[in-house]
């Protein structure tokens, strides 16, 4: 069945010829509209405005104007909801993880419209396995993605649930997946710089890290953090990145008075005994100490140390980390000995 269009002058003549009992603000008034001779909607268009307001009030005038089309409309803004949550049901049972990954990139893509609409950047989402029901049933699957740096595109995220469920061995089938966004933060604005950053910006930077993470697992992505401890040896740690940037710009924990204390770029491994000539230690060339002495003693408690560490330079200018030991030995090892310890850049 075909349906017609109509104009705004036949749209009128159709209204004109209508009775004005349609109208639930003049039914009130129809003996005295009928009295004036006033049937239809055309008669009642042409009387006069003010005072068919005086009579029978402004709804009726509103009321005519609508349909007419002669008011303002106003619309209702279609509002997202405030948190998101939303489901997929799969078509048949899926035994394979990765298979999953095309249903949630229909999830992802509804999330990031929400963001989008909200003007939100999520920092955590949850995706949810759910597997069959009934007597076989079992809790679902949880996959939970905790992000440094909040994002509202879905290209990320997608990456980061390939690497997850790459690495995921499913017990039993999926029959639907759930999606939800935990935790969410306003939008930060677009950078204001003119030139992109060199080396990419530090979200990029984060993102590297967020997919490593997922591909090679949190235990064996580590970076290094300062320990309370005078020792070099042992003022150095490995830990896994924290999940948010918070954590990461945190002062970070130092034994007073540590900081002004100058620290070679390159900390060896193992100290290197430094051979003596002319009793001034030797490592290519002598070496002349440039700095007074930083003495260390710690460890009391385990492997004590009892040090007095230099700045060396060396006749090509170089400088060089060395210490002496403190407590020496006995017979030919009576004199102190000196180690190289690190080397400044």
């Amino acid at each position: 069945r075909r349906g017609r269009v109509l104009g705004m002058a036949s749209l009128v003549r159709r209204l004109d010829g209508l009775p004005c009992a349609l109208l639930p603000p003049a039914r009130p008034y129809l003996d005295w509209l009928d009295g004036i001779g006033c049937r239809t909607l055309g008669q009642l268009r042409h009387l006069p405005r003010p005072g068919l307001q005086r009579r029978c009030g402004g709804a009726l005038l509103d009321m005519l104007d609508d349909a007419h089309g002669h008011s303002t409309e106003l619309l209702l803004w279609l509002e997202a909801p405030p948190t998101f949550r939303a489901s997929l049901e799969l078509f048949d049972r899926v035994e394979h993880a990765e298979a999953l990954l095309f249903g949630a990139r229909r999830l992802l893509q509804q999330m990031t419209g929400w963001l989008c609409a909200r003007q939100f950047a999520v920092e955590r989402i949850q995706l949810l396995l759910a597997h069959e029901r009934g007597r076989v049933a079992r809790p679902p699957t949880v996959i939970d993605l905790s992000l440094g740096e909040a994002v509202w595109r879905d290209e990320h995220l997608l990456r980061l649930l390939k690497e997850r469920l790459a690495q995921l061995v499913l017990d039993a089938p999926v029959i639907g997946l759930t999606l939800e966004a935990l935790q969410v933060q306003p939008m930060a604005p677009p950078s204001d710089t003119l030139f992109p950053e060199p080396g990419g910006t530090p979200q990029e930077r984060q993102r590297l890290m967020e997919l490593l993470v997922a591909r090679l697992g949190a235990e064996n992505v580590l970076q290094a953090a300062p320990r309370a401890d005078y020792r070099p040896e042992a003022a150095n740690q490995w830990l896994p990145l924290p999940a948010r940037s918070a954590a990461r710009n945190a002062a970070p924990d130092l034994p007073p008075g540590l900081p002004g204390m100058p620290r070679p770029g390159w900390l060896l491994a193992q100290p290197v005994a430094l051979l003596m000539r002319e009793h001034r230690p030797f490592y290519g060339s002598p070496l002349k100490m440039v700095s007074v002495a930083e003495r260390i003693e710690a460890g009391w408690w385990g492997q004590s140390q009892a040090r007095d560490y230099f700045i060396a330079e060396g006749l090509d200018h170089a400088h060089y980390w060395v210490y002496r030991e403190r407590i020496a030995g006995s017979g030919e090892d009576a004199a102190p000995r000196w180690f190289l310890h690190g080397l400044f850049g």
